[in-house]
């Protein structure tokens, strides 16, 4: 049953990393100008000043947009593949299990540099996010599944598998 758990809980850091990209997909226009507002620091009253740049700039946003989703399709892939190794394995020996996680350690490193090293290091310090509502819905929700991801891969590797 363990094994069982422990597939399905890096099948969801693939489908949670899923929804967000094609929800992101879907509203691409709004997800484009959240962009262009936190980067350009608008409405950044607590903290105005900044020693590094701000910018308006909308192609600016139109690539970090682009390496978003290309971190959230990444952790998509390798989450929804690592789950199905994990199932597919469940039966087999510990070393062929244990080989089995590490398309899960994947997803859980690029839900990282997503959602703690986009979002939280350089949207949230760089960019100042946390200021506004908007940037700091953003910065919240990035905090819950980036640490929910840590904990699932800790959870997968550090436990006993049967």
């Amino acid at each position: 049953m363990v094994r069982i758990i422990k597939a399905a809980l890096v099948a969801v850091i693939g489908s949670h990393a899923l929804f967000y990209a094609a929800q992101n997909i879907a509203n691409l226009e709004a997800a484009h100008g959240s962009l262009v507002y936190v980067i350009s620091g608008a409405d950044n009253a607590a903290y105005p000043d900044t020693l590094f740049f701000k910018s308006a700039n909308p192609v600016l946003a139109w690539i970090a947009l682009t390496i978003v989703l290309i971190g959230e399709f990444a952790t998509a892939f390798f989450g929804l593949k690592g789950g199905w190794h994990l199932f597919a394995a469940r039966k087999a020996d510990q070393l062929i299990f244990h080989a089995a996680k590490r398309a899960g350690a994947i997803a859980a490193g690029f839900a990282l540099l997503t959602w703690f090293g986009l979002f939280m290091t350089v949207g949230g310090a760089f960019f100042q996010m946390w200021q506004t509502p908007v940037g700091d819905g953003s910065l919240k929700g990035a905090f819950m599944f980036a640490m929910a991801s840590v904990v699932t891969v800790l959870f997968v590797y550090h436990t006993p598998d049967d």
